[in-house]
């Protein structure tokens, strides 16, 4: 009866604001609310995904990861890193029919720099991460040139985060005259439209939408809308949200349970996208622990799990196995980031005794807030069994485990962590220095040191040597177990053409049409 009325509550939404002839809407499911139209200010992953159909960056990750124009034409880096000059294409216009200049760029930067403004990435750009912007110069009404205090890889990266909003660009008039936030006048290929509180957002189609040339690119390439709006319908629970899509009240789901992917698959009214993300599924090794201190017992534990079992049950076959830091989706997984781990019994029982274990107990974290890390827990410790190594797990909440993470107070800990999308930010995601760190899981001074210059060094080459570099010590010490990368799994009807599933997770209705 509880599902009966919210489709018809659903029903009722849909009534309530009729179609024109021959007008097409897509209608989405987001398990929650946006928190703001501000591009990277007061956001979560909902809010990013509805809010980058609106803006664009000068910069945007690319399918593989990569860094591709957007709203730029190209990119120029100095000899010493210290300046970026982009030149903007021609013909962009905002939302108001505005022609995009570089004095623009610049009014939007400066609006992300101050303080006040609360921007999530400001640490990154104002001397406190890895660079600080000295000055933005609009020499001609098409080039800005953004001038860095000290080089950094990392600058166009973290310019086209999308928890960073993309760096979105928008025109002044997205504020109200005392310079607070009212909506974004971007230049993506929707505009913002309705927004109810709690119920439904919607953009609709950008008629004068400038589009790059080629095919869709991640958040960059050809971004054509086919739609004229798309409507995310607010709908928390699962379940409900599986009976509307399964009734025609919705026409995607972009994240489902791996449960009901055998069902959803099974009929010819559904289809199905997949994509390995970039967030990680691993096993966490307190180094300080007194057992786990020594790394003959870390790799003996790590040489006791069949890793094509662990992953093909937690992953429902949806993943394969990543012995790396580094995403399978990134551009920078290559060979050296396969070399991982294979099961030997006994070459585990031999170091657990080189190492004077006797079967001492070690205790592992877990929750049941993912099913996930509770089946990697249980199946982890059966198999650790078969080498002689007794492992104990602790069910809490999550809440109590992400405390328990921040502290390092563990032995050992199922754990999930989120997207990185460039392999510096995922090696700094797990390294550090435990004194003020405690959360890290590698702490190695002469790792710490190379990822710093990863973080430098701009040509591709030398940053692959490191990362290259970086993950056979990582195998070599083991701080951590790594398993694999969890996959995004969306389904929509079959009508729904276009719609591709990436590994950001995050869902993109340009290039997409309903037949």
């Amino acid at each position: 009866m509880k599902l009966r009325h919210l489709a018809l509550g659903l029903a009722a939404l849909l009534a309530a604001t009729p179609l024109a002839a021959q007008e097409s809407l897509l209608r989405a499911r987001l398990n929650s609310d946006i928190r703001s139209t501000d591009p990277g200010t007061n956001r979560d992953a909902n809010t990013d995904a509805v809010v980058l159909h609106v803006v664009e960056g000068l910069v945007a990750y690319r399918e593989d990861t990569s860094i591709g124009p957007l709203l730029a034409e190209k990119v120029e880096i100095s000899g010493d890193g210290l300046a970026y000059t982009f030149t903007l294409r021609d013909g962009v216009r905002f939302h108001n029919g505005a022609t995009l200049t570089s004095e623009d760029v610049k009014f939007a930067w400066d609006r992300y720099l101050r303080r006040e403004t609360n921007w999530r990435c400001l640490p990154e750009f104002d001397g406190r991460g890895t660079t600080k912007i000295t000055a933005i110069e609009t020499p001609d009404p098409r080039t800005v040139v953004f001038r860095l205090e000290r080089p950094t890889a990392l600058f166009l990266a973290n310019m086209a985060r999308a928890d960073c909003g993309g760096s979105g660009i928008w025109h002044r008039e997205s504020l109200n005259a005392d310079g607070s936030w009212k909506a974004p006048i971007g230049t993506g290929p929707f505009r913002l439209g309705e927004w109810r509180r709690n119920q439904f957002i919607e953009v609709t189609r950008f008629a004068d939408y400038a589009a790059r040339a080629g095919e869709p690119d991640g958040y960059t390439g050809n971004k054509t809308p086919l739609v004229d709006r798309v409507r995310w319908l607010i709908i928390p629970d699962a379940s409900a949200a599986k009976a509307a899509l399964l009734s025609g009240a919705i026409d995607i789901n972009p994240d489902i349970a791996t449960q009901d992917i055998p069902e959803l698959q099974a009929r010819l009214d559904m289809r199905l996208a997949s994509s390995p993300t970039m967030g990680m599924m691993a096993i966490l090794m307190q180094t300080r622990d007194p057992l786990l201190s020594d790394v003959r017992i870390r790799r003996a534990i790590a040489l006791s799990l069949d890793y094509a079992e662990l992953v093909q049950a937690l992953s429902d076959g949806q993943s394969r196995y990543n012995p790396s830091v580094i995403p399978v989706a990134s551009g920078s997984h290559g060979a050296v980031q396969r070399e991982g781990f294979s099961r030997n019994l006994d070459e585990a029982r031999r170091l657990l005794r080189e190492a004077g274990y006797r079967g001492q107990t070690i205790r592992m974290i877990t929750t049941r807030r993912y099913n996930s890390l509770l089946e990697m827990a249980t199946l982890s410790q059966a198999m650790a069994q078969e080498a002689g190594i007794n492992i104990e797990f602790e069910v809490i909440d999550w809440a109590t485990q992400l405390d328990r993470y921040t502290r390092g107070d563990y032995a050992m800990m199922a754990f999930t962590y989120s997207a990185r999308l460039d392999p510096s930010l995922s090696f700094e995601m797990v390294s550090g220095p435990k004194a003020t760190q405690p959360r890290k899981a590698w702490d190695n001074p002469e790792a710490l040191a190379l990822m710093q210059e990863s973080m430098r060094v701009t040509d591709p080459a030398r940053r692959q040597a490191i990362f290259d570099d970086l993950h056979r010590r990582f195998i070599a010490e083991v701080p951590m177990i790594v398993l694999y990368n969890d996959a995004n799994v969306a389904a929509h009807r079959a009508g729904m053409v276009g719609f591709r599933a990436w590994a950001t997770g995050q869902p993109r209705f340009w290039g997409v049409r309903l037949q």
